[in-house]
């Protein structure tokens, strides 16, 4: 029998073991250290292990399957990841009844987790598959989305804050990887004045809006289409309490697959109208709107930077392809915000002639 959540914890800090050290020589140890740890294990003992999936960070995911049963086991280096926030994140999330992967086993000092399988079919591959199940697709996602921030509010100040400085630093990114590392661009004193002044909007906009629940990443590759309670959802541990719109905005406007402006806007007002009334009275509609479009270009500057900077820092070029995309969600904006002039402009004119569009 596998371990109740609060029973797993404590082990796992009571019981900790020497971390593993990895071989200059090329052998993967990681990979022998987490067969033997698996091993260990009364349920996964005698499985096979394949690879499921990558990421964006240093983590890296396993199938274990067993008979008819099949785990997920992920190896997170603890020089570079820290399995503490995914697990505590799991546990809220399972309080909420939100469908995220259930902690079975974990090993932190050598940065190992099994834990339930949420299948292998992501929203992104079953939209790319099939575009006509997006409406039913999205409702549930809508749906688990507004019952996370509701839920989630006995929560969220248990999170680390989205606060000013997290905001900046996100949207230096940009300024700094994509325009300066990736494109070797320099801004003379008065385009950083405009670049300065764009994130002071940028961040007050985020500070005044209503703070929630964050998932931080809830999109496309990290929704997967489930049979029941729809969608599992994947890649919480940098949750945060945050603005309301942030999640949203990273499911309909999502760096991976784009749909068209009118279906955004409606997606965006049946939204606001899940919205429990108290929230409701503290933003209106409109504003809600704006801070939505706002909200995704600070979003979509953080993003394009992170994908430059795992590039040049950490030798991942295959995010590079939906920098034109991510970028493309803000030149929509121009006729409807002024202020983005100069932003607008810069993307136009020096950002996007210079990338490689998504075939």
């Amino acid at each position: 029998m596998f371990a109740t959540f609060a029973q797993s914890v404590r082990r796992f800090n009571a019981l900790r073991r020497p971390p593993i050290k990895q071989s200059k020589a090329g052998a993967d140890a990681r990979l022998e250290a987490l067969n033997r740890w698996v091993e260990g294990i009364d349920a996964a003992r005698g499985g096979t292990l394949t690879p499921a999936s990558g990421d964006a960070s240093f983590r890296r995911y396993f199938r274990l399957q067993k008979g008819g049963e099949t785990f997920i086991v992920m190896d997170a280096p603890p020089p570079q990841e820290d399995c503490l926030p995914f697990i505590r994140v799991a546990g809220y999330l399972e309080a909420m009844q939100i469908n995220a992967p259930r902690i079975l086993e974990a090993d932190l000092d050598q940065g190992f987790l099994l834990l339930s399988d949420l299948g292998s079919l992501s929203y992104l591959d079953c939209l790319e598959a099939d575009a006509a199940r997006a409406g039913v697709l999205y409702d549930d996602a809508l749906h688990a989305l507004a019952v996370m921030q509701r839920r989630g509010a006995a929560y969220q100040s248990l999170l680390p804050p989205y606060d000013e400085a997290l905001l900046r630093f996100e949207l230096s990114l940009f300024h700094d990887w994509l325009c300066g590392t990736h494109l070797g661009m320099e801004f003379d004193a008065t385009e950083e004045a405009a670049w300065q002044s764009l994130c002071d909007m940028l961040v007050r906009n985020a500070l005044d809006q209503p703070q929630v629940f964050v998932h931080r990443d809830y999109h496309s590759r990290n929704l997967m289409v489930t049979n029941d309670h729809n969608p599992g959802v994947l890649d919480f541990q940098d949750a945060v309490e945050g603005p309301v719109t942030y999640d949203l905005v990273s499911l309909l406007k999502d760096c991976y697959i784009k749909w068209p402006a009118e279906r955004i806007t409606q997606w965006v007002g049946e939204y606001y109208e899940r919205l429990d009334e108290s929230m409701r009275a503290a933003i209106t509609e409109p504003a809600f709107a704006r801070a939505f479009d706002l909200m995704g270009v600070q979003r979509h500057l953080k993003a394009a930077g992170i994908f430059c900077r795992l590039n040049h820092r950490d030798g991942k070029p295959g995010y590079l392809p939906d920098i034109p995309r991510t970028l493309s969600y803000i030149v929509d904006l121009a006729p409807r915000y002024a202020e983005l002039e100069f932003l607008v402009q810069l993307i136009t004119e020096r950002c996007l002639p210079q990338l490689e569009p998504r075939e």
